[in-house]
């Protein structure tokens, strides 16, 4: 008589865990994240050598067609997690407004308040006077405002899973691994506004979803790492940072429509061009 022995391992078991989930999900239609047809990897640079290591489809503009200043929602940001994500998105927003070359990002936060502060220690006399390389009313102004609203929700669809697996034989196993299940959303929206007019010139929404197994962090999907402000420590950070960068993305389809207006000095470089 031939006797089989289970050789299954606590690997093999957890590895099998994972696709039960995932063949579970994506026959409830809950597997995956959707942001077009890319990843969601917010990274790299911007400055006068241009944007430096950016996502592959960032969308961008030929030539910046205002300056722009991102503000705060006055209304703050819904968020639902038990992580501790970062209290604002706007320094991750700045970063994409940057990339994309279809404006001159102008600080009104941390950056301005330094400012303010340097020219308040010259009028005290703290700072040199003669030979100052900092003076009043050079500042540049805003002349567009983006204003991002942002919702992200985790819902815990373990137990709903879970109890479809209780129903079936040998994946019935693995109905504690299965509570681990969270799924992750985020709902954005960027509202661009003519500081001169007060006309709010163009919106645009941005969502996306993802299926986190909850085993080592492991997010079923296309999210890669959201670097940038702190953003990327968590699968929740990556979930929020790509539905922005949705929502850039059809931002920037009504932007490049817009005629430039008139254009501070462009910063000078150190080969000597300016740009």
């Amino acid at each position: 008589m031939l006797s089989l022995k289970n050789t299954s391992t606590p690997h093999a078991t957890r590895s099998g865990a994972l696709i039960a989930l995932a063949l579970m999900l994506a026959a409830c239609g809950k597997q995956g994240a959707t942001l077009g047809e890319g990843s969601s990897e917010i990274t790299g640079s911007a400055g006068a050598a241009g944007a430096h290591q950016a996502h592959r489809e960032l969308m961008k503009c030929d030539a910046p067609v205002a300056t722009l200043a991102l503000v705060e929602n006055s209304n703050g940001y819904t968020v639902s997690s038990s992580y501790n994500l970062p209290s604002s998105p706007v320094p991750l927003i700045r970063l994409l407004a940057q990339q994309s070359g279809c404006f001159r990002v102008v600080d009104r936060a941390a950056g301005l308040k330094a400012t303010i502060k340097e020219q308040e220690l010259k009028d005290a006399g703290i700072l040199r006077q003669q030979g100052s390389t900092v003076h009043k009313g050079k500042g540049y102004e805003a002349q567009y405002s983006l204003t991002p609203s942002l919702s992200f929700s985790e819902q815990n669809a373990g137990r709903e899973v879970g109890g479809l697996m209780a129903q079936i034989p040998v994946l019935n196993k693995f109905v504690a691994a299965a509570e681990q299940v969270k799924l992750k959303e985020a709902q954005v929206a960027l509202l661009l506004t003519d500081n001169e007019t007060t006309e709010q010139i163009a919106a645009a929404t941005g969502s996306v979803r993802v299926t986190d197994l909850g085993m080592g962090g492991l997010v079923v999907g296309k999210l890669g790492g959201a670097g940038g402000a702190g953003w990327a420590n968590s699968n929740e950070g990556k979930v929020i940072a790509a539905a922005f960068l949705d929502a850039h993305n059809k931002l920037v389809v009504q932007v490049r429509e817009l005629a430039a207006k008139d254009l501070p000095p462009p910063v000078a470089t150190k080969s000597g061009n300016k740009g």
